[in-house]
């Protein structure tokens, strides 16, 4: 099939072998746009409302926005946050999974397990540590006691009697040393995430527990639940009449808790830099430093490569403190 003014002449098989060439490579161009815009997954390790959820959720809209993909946060509570912790090392290292960590997920489990099937350090790439919150030690208002040291000893006269609602790795670290330096026995109950376990002190099923600041403020301040310390090196803003643990006889007793992001190893380093640059652009402004304060957050967004070194310095500063406290990899 020839026409004047062409070069070309095609017969009517090698013209139709042509046209359909030319319409899959026009319809390959939006299918290859729409994959690289597709929406990224944010695994949180624990249930909705807890302290990690509230890290994901202050950033998602907006990173999601500045990055033109929507953030799908998909929260995957298991004990000691496992589970997404392990989705998230074997995720494709595409930029469209990633992962809320914590100081229990990436640094008290290694203390706490022989075998993880994840390893913080080898299984991903730092972004960013986003905000850090400390924890209290709080009750229901039916237990009697109502200072730290009538807490005590209660529980010297009840030992392993009384039930203490355990959340996660740091929580679950926090509680054994707290046993450990107060001389005391409780018994552990286990939750997976700390909005279950905020739950059970509210309704009595345990007694008490240590839950981050922010969660059990306005509970104190509505007198749901009694306060009988901060785990904090300091007094916290929220709670500026409540004493530490440390000023109540426990020197040294100190846990907070941290939340970062990061994403599967492997996962190219120009999309780290720009995952991390839009990161810290949404934590940098005002009002969401605001609403971070007034949850009892500090905003951290520190650098991939201090995320890193403060990951190398923790890990084993706190198996030291979890063997001393006489805590066994399970």
């Amino acid at each position: 099939m020839c026409h004047s003014g062409f070069s070309i002449c095609l017969r009517p098989r090698g013209a139709v072998a042509l046209l359909a060439m030319l319409l899959a490579a026009a319809l390959s161009l939006p299918a290859q746009a729409q994959e690289q815009k597709r929406p990224i997954r944010l695994l949180v390790p624990s249930a909705p409302g807890g302290p990690s959820d509230f890290a994901a959720r202050l950033i998602s809209v907006r990173l999601g926005e500045a990055l033109g993909q929507s953030i799908i946060v998909d929260n995957r509570q298991s004990v000691n946050g496992i589970i997404a912790s392990e989705i998230g090392a074997r995720a494709v290292p595409d930029g469209n999974t990633l992962l809320i960590g914590n100081i229990g997920t990436m640094v008290m489990n290694t203390g706490l397990y022989k075998k993880l099937p994840y390893d913080p350090q080898r299984d991903f790439i730092p972004i960013s540590q986003l905000v850090s919150a400390g924890t209290a030690l709080v009750a229901n208002p039916q237990f009697a006691p109502n200072t730290f040291s009538e807490f005590v000893a209660a529980v010297k006269k009840q030992p392993g009697n009384i039930h203490i609602a355990v959340a996660g790795a740091n929580g679950a670290v926090a509680t054994e040393v707290l046993k450990y330096m107060a001389g005391i026995q409780l018994n552990n109950i286990p939750y997976k995430g700390s909005a279950p376990s905020e739950v059970a002190v509210l309704s009595n099923e345990v007694s008490v527990a240590l839950l981050s600041i922010p969660a059990v403020t306005p509970h104190v301040r509505q007198k749901r639940m009694k306060i009988y310390g901060v785990t904090t090196a300091r007094r916290s803003p929220m709670l500026p009449d409540t004493p530490t643990i440390q000023e109540q006889g426990l020197g040294g007793y100190e846990f907070g808790n941290w939340h970062g992001l990061l994403a599967p190893k492997g996962t190219p380093d120009p999309l780290i830099r720009k995952l991390h640059r839009e990161a810290v652009k949404v934590l940098s402004a005002k009002d969401l430093v605001d609403i971070a304060l007034a949850r009892g957050n500090e905003v951290i967004a520190n650098s991939p490569e201090e995320f890193k070194a403060n990951l190398a310095r923790d890990i084993p500063r706190y198996r030291k403190i979890m063997a001393s406290a006489g805590i066994v990899p399970q």
